[in-house]
């Protein structure tokens, strides 16, 4: 069973940076696809970036493209969301998933960290 804890959230303004960590404990990480969402308010759930856990291949929606990068460190177990440029329509709640290569579906959803970008 893998479990994700999310960090880093908080209030910035408009045209500011931040980096989400997401914490990963449990099973081996070899075949498993790390993502970022977030959720906004009155919105549905969006996806924006993921990374395999082993060869560190990433891709980030076009949404975000430009603004948002993922990385992760394999010692520390942890994968990042380093986030440029914010826009006040950024504000939402980031969660951090995994899910098996070749799944469809994300499993073991965090908690989610709250981020605000005041204009």
């Amino acid at each position: 069973q893998v479990q994700v804890v999310e960090s880093g959230g908080g209030l910035v303004q408009a045209g500011g940076s931040l980096r989400l960590s997401c914490a990963v404990s449990g099973r081996t990480l070899t075949n498993y696809v790390m993502g970022w969402h977030r959720q906004g308010p009155g919105k549905e759930r969006e996806f924006l970036a993921a990374i395999t856990w082993s060869e560190g291949r990433s891709y980030v929606a076009d949404s975000v493209r430009g603004r948002f990068t993922v990385s992760r460190d394999n010692t520390q177990k942890t994968v990042y969301l380093q986030m440029y440029m914010l826009k006040p329509e950024d504000t939402a709640v980031y969660y951090c998933a995994v899910k098996l290569r070749g799944d469809a579906n994300y499993h073991s959803w965090g908690q989610g960290t709250q981020v605000t970008v005041s204009s």
